[in-house]
């Protein structure tokens, strides 16, 4: 079964509508994508109506910013499978305010480089629940300063080794309270792209806080990395995932949805996981209601 467990759209930092990636999957021949919007969980419910409309399975996700303290970096945790999403809808309401906090800053920073105006940032980002990189480099090409997303301009202007940067970070919670309402909200708590933000040291004590599970395959990540992960979950019994991060125009890389080249049976391996962590907590309930007598 073809799928992709980690797409973008336009509610957060991707350039397609709902519908738009979701027929782009049918046309590709992706049976199951998963919509991973940050911290928004918007599309879940019209992206599994739309799926059932063009046969194609959407899996309700969301991708969640946490920070970790010991290495001082910000992360994403991916939650599938979520029973109960309304109970990530306040998490995910203070880290949208985090990151628009931190988006203004880099707005305003941006305007004292260039002559374009926040508004206009803005409206660059009509459709998102936020503004993010891409946003701003979309107004700075718009207006003529580079003809690409990505390039000698973002580095300049998101890379912390540039001194012309204008990153500003978002206070997001720590990792362990992410995958704590995750696990309250009945959903699979999956560290996202290990490589990419620089964590792949850190995974064993993500899993001692609970995680369910790691993104192995992913675009960041080679296929010795990807091997490596895979034997680590593996050992642990966790569930591995993967996707390609599509983002469409705003990709950091040519890519398309169903690219992350993950084994055919990733999407049945995580529907079991599912299952058997609902078992064990039916039965963990029973064995406290019956000591409770």
């Amino acid at each position: 079964m073809s799928a992709d467990l980690h797409c973008y759209t336009k509610l957060s930092n991707g350039s397609l509508g709902i519908e738009d990636l979701i027929l782009l999957a049918k046309k590709r021949g992706v049976e199951t994508i998963a919509i991973t919007d940050i911290d928004c969980l918007a599309g879940t419910v019209r992206g599994k109506i739309i799926g059932e409309r063009f046969g194609v399975n959407v899996i309700p996700g969301v991708e969640i910013s946490a920070h970790d303290s010991k290495t001082g970096r910000n992360i994403r945790i991916l939650c599938y499978l979520c029973d109960t999403p309304d109970r990530l809808e306040g998490l995910c309401h203070r880290n949208q305010l985090a990151r628009k906090k931190a988006a203004h800053i880099m707005m305003l920073k941006a305007a004292r480089q260039f002559p374009i105006t926040t508004e206009f940032v803005v409206k660059c980002a009509t459709g998102s629940t936020n503004i993010y990189k891409q946003h701003i480099m979309q107004a700075l090409m718009e207006c003529g300063y580079t003809n690409s997303i990505y390039g000698e301009l973002y580095d300049k202007l998101f890379s912390e080794a540039s001194p012309e940067n204008i990153i500003s970070h978002s206070k997001f919670p720590e990792v362990p309270e992410v995958i704590g309402a995750i696990h309250d909200a009945g959903g699979l708590a999956v560290l996202s792209a290990p490589y990419k933000y620089g964590v792949a040291d850190r995974i064993q004590e993500f899993i001692d806080m609970g995680l369910d599970g790691v993104e192995v395959w992913h675009p960041s990540a080679d296929e010795q990395q990807q091997a490596e992960l895979k034997k680590l979950v593996t050992k642990a019994k966790l569930v591995a995932t993967g996707g390609s991060g599509f983002k469409g125009k705003y990709s950091e890389r040519v890519i398309s949805v169903g690219d992350c080249g993950m084994p055919e049976d990733t999407v049945s391996k995580l529907a079991s996981y599912k299952a058997r962590q609902k078992r064990l907590q039916k039965k963990a309930q029973k064995a406290a209601e019956e000591a409770a007598e």
